[in-house]
């Protein structure tokens, strides 16, 4: 967990009773954390409360982690907005904190909060940005702004962390094989009676139960969805996770750590309770164009919202209650993971690769099992590599879109790959990939 001291009472002086809210993006644990197998999730963003005196340090700080400030908020201002919006940090590998200090330990379900296309406030995710003029690279290839969704068809925050919505667990299946490496589990949730809705890439909070170190309640996780919007079901009456129990060495005792939120979901029975909040996120959404082509690359857990979007694209359950939404297009999973026992939803992704082998191609990347060219272990981004001129062929393609969701190690090498790919036709990858954010083609949640 990040360091808090930047949390708490503020010094007797005028100023020094006043609390900031930094909004922060980017940010890491420390170099011990940092070198784990599993660290927090940087894609969203992390809110930090700061007392007027120590806002000069905690800003050093932030930069130290690798962090970005992108806001600056008193928590007078933004509680008269929202006060739900002050956000902490996580401890866990999929578990990003969003929890005020006043999370909730309610027993009831909270009420849902009424959404329209402009309930979102600042620190949650953002809206879609409008269209934008089509652009062009050195190159000539189109750069299209993809277009916005309607804010009615994107749900966020219908249940908050002061009044979650109290659900029930009906299933919790292992994931990984005999002899695999860790606990993965596939949880699905049921929604009867609640207005949680949610679409495929979005991320859900869960609030496990107990009091923290500090004998506060503890604070949500964040889990991207690995559902679609109508469920396993397909009855619009649950909600799946794909949860890894978080297991490292602790680095100054040596000593053995299990996630709070992980393992307690990871071990959850059918029939128990969990809080759930959200939805939250539109960074990882699928476009509407059912003939674009979507390019997905997954380390682990970074797995889930891929599955929602495969089961979108292809699953016949799924087909046959989207009739305005049948995919044409092409699209390519790259998924690292160590041994062959930990390929999760292993039988789901070879049916719909023998089923539709003209719309999807699977490509794995198994570490422990499969060498790179040097001789090394075989990670995803040397898989990017292998492929990189056909992957840039078809990231030019103004209908493709690239998602990249798991372990943040993966970026730099990918990066690397593509930019050895466009240099060949002399086009700064770089300079290319600002431009697909820019058109909403490039989407990254990595932790």
């Amino acid at each position: 967990m990040y360091n808090q001291g930047a949390f708490g009472g503020a010094a007797n002086t005028e100023f020094g009773s006043r609390v900031f809210v930094y909004e922060v993006v980017g940010l890491r644990q420390n170099e011990e954390t940092d070198q784990t197998n599993y660290p927090i999730r940087k894609s969203g963003s992390v809110f930090i409360r700061v007392p007027y005196n120590r806002m000069n340090q905690e800003m050093r700080r932030i930069t130290r982690l690798g962090g970005k400030i992108v806001s600056i908020q008193s928590v007078s201002t933004l509680e008269q907005i929202n006060p739900t919006a002050s956000h902490e940090s996580a401890d866990n590998n999929k578990e990003s904190s969003v929890t005020p200090e006043t999370a909730a330990n309610s027993e009831g379900n909270g009420k849902a909060t009424p959404v329209s296309a402009n309930s979102e406030v600042k620190g949650f995710a953002k809206p879609p940005a409008e269209e934008q003029p089509k652009k062009k690279d050195k190159k000539g290839n189109t750069m299209t702004q993809a277009k916005a969704k309607k804010g009615a068809d994107v749900p966020v925050n219908i249940y908050r962390p002061n009044a979650p919505f109290i659900g029930k667990c009906i299933s919790n299946d292992a994931l990984v094989d005999q002899d695999g490496i860790g606990i993965v589990q596939h949880i699905k949730f049921d929604l009867s009676g609640s207005e949680l809705k949610y679409i495929e890439g979005q991320s859900i909070g869960i609030i496990p139960p107990g009091l923290d170190k500090n004998g506060k309640p503890e604070k949500l996780r964040l889990y991207s969805i690995a559902s679609t919007r109508h469920g396993d079901d397909v009855d619009d009456q649950t909600i799946s996770l794909c949860v890894r129990q978080l297991e490292y060495k602790h680095p100054e005792t040596g000593e053995t750590v299990y996630g709070v939120c992980s393992t307690y979901l990871t071990q959850l029975e059918p029939g128990a309770d969990v809080k759930i909040t959200g939805p939250v996120g539109k960074e990882m959404l699928l476009p509407e164009d059912p003939e674009a082509n979507i390019i997905m690359m997954a380390t682990g857990t970074g797995i889930a919202p891929m599955r929602a979007y495969l089961w979108r694209m292809f699953k016949d359950s799924e087909k046959a209650v989207n009739p305005d939404y049948q995919f044409k297009g092409f699209s390519w999973l790259i998924f690292g993971v160590p041994t062959t026992p930990n390929i999760l939803y292993k039988e789901e992704l070879e049916e719909i690769q023998q089923k539709y082998p003209d719309n999807f191609r699977l490509t794995y990347a198994i570490s422990r099992e499969q060498k790179n060219p040097q001789g090394g272990r075989m990670y995803i981004q040397d898989r990017v590599a292998e492929h990189a001129d056909e992957l840039w062929r078809l990231i030019k393609e103004e209908k493709t879109h690239t998602y990249i969701c798991g372990l943040r190690g993966m970026e730099g090498g990918i990066d690397e790959a593509l930019t050895a790919a466009a240099a060949k036709e002399g086009v700064v990858w770089s300079d290319y990939q600002k431009e697909l954010k820019k058109a909403h083609r490039w989407h990254v949640e990595t932790y």
